[in-house]
């Protein structure tokens, strides 16, 4: 495993060059180009509030910010999987022709989208300032462990799906249904405590977004250092999850290009 690691560091450069590209021709065309990375979150809060503050009205406070908060750290993780299942058959001329570790891919498009949403956290705080919440420090800090478990989730999730894709192809069309169903189950558009008591430990354990949404909420909406037990929960679930993404994907590379 570490002479693994070595080898992917040794193609860093690499892994730089394919994350900027990425970012760079995201909106390559459009007139608004990459504000759209701002503009993507937005249109979905106003829509989201409106729906449940107005129409479906739920009396949370500041419903924008308690949606907002997680709603960004939500699409990052959404979009790496469903756009996670085709950065390997996507590059197929590179798998073909090239040698390189297969890992650059999942790992320079999840990388892509990581700083895609740390970009969108500049409106949260931006929000934040001009709504005069007050900022806790030490909570704050806690962003950075919270960050990086659901970073490592994420690349678990897109070595899995992005594997399993060059086999299965329709599994990029069944991801787009997956992650909708999935945000529905997870506590982004409502609190954990409006899931049934009887349910909640299930809940919390069979879900890994669960915790970590719960973290960024904590942090973020109601400033406060989240639960020792959240974050535990959200750190254990990412590695192991991880884990099982990279020896899968491991396993199933060596047969990539006679697939495609």
């Amino acid at each position: 495993m570490i002479t693994r690691i070595k080898e992917i560091y040794a193609y860093r450069t690499m892994i730089v060059s394919l994350v900027k590209r990425d970012l760079k021709g995201r909106y390559k065309g459009s007139v608004l180009g990459f504000l759209w990375t701002f503009i993507n979150p937005l249109f979905q809060l106003l829509i989201y509030t409106f729906v449940f503050s107005i129409v479906m009205r739920n009396g949370i406070k500041d419903y924008y910010m308690f949606l907002f908060v997680a709603l960004i750290p939500w699409i990052f993780f959404a979009t790496s999987l469903s756009g996670g299942t085709t950065c390997i058959i996507g590059q197929k001329n590179m798998v073909q022709k090239i040698f390189f570790p297969r890992e650059v891919l999942p790992l320079s498009f999840v990388i892509s989208q990581f700083v895609n949403m740390l970009l969108s956290f500049i409106v949260i705080f931006a929000v934040m300032l001009i709504m005069r919440y007050t900022f806790n420090p030490l909570a704050l800090l806690c962003l950075i462990p919270v960050m990086i478990t659901e970073f490592i989730l994420a690349l678990g999730f897109t070595f899995i799906l992005s594997a399993v894709t060059v086999y299965f192809q329709d599994m990029q069309f069944i991801m787009g249904i997956f992650t909708m169903a999935w945000q529905f189950l997870s506590p982004v558009m409502y609190s954990v405590e409006m899931v049934p008591e009887r349910f909640q430990t299930v809940y919390m354990y069979v879900n890994p977004m669960a915790p970590i949404i719960i973290a960024y909420r904590d942090i973020l909406y109601y400033g406060r250092v989240p639960e020792l037990a959240t974050l535990l929960t959200a750190l254990v679930m990412g590695v192991v999850l991880f884990f099982i993404g990279w020896f899968t994907f491991d396993r199933m590379q060596r047969h990539f290009a006679e697939e495609m």
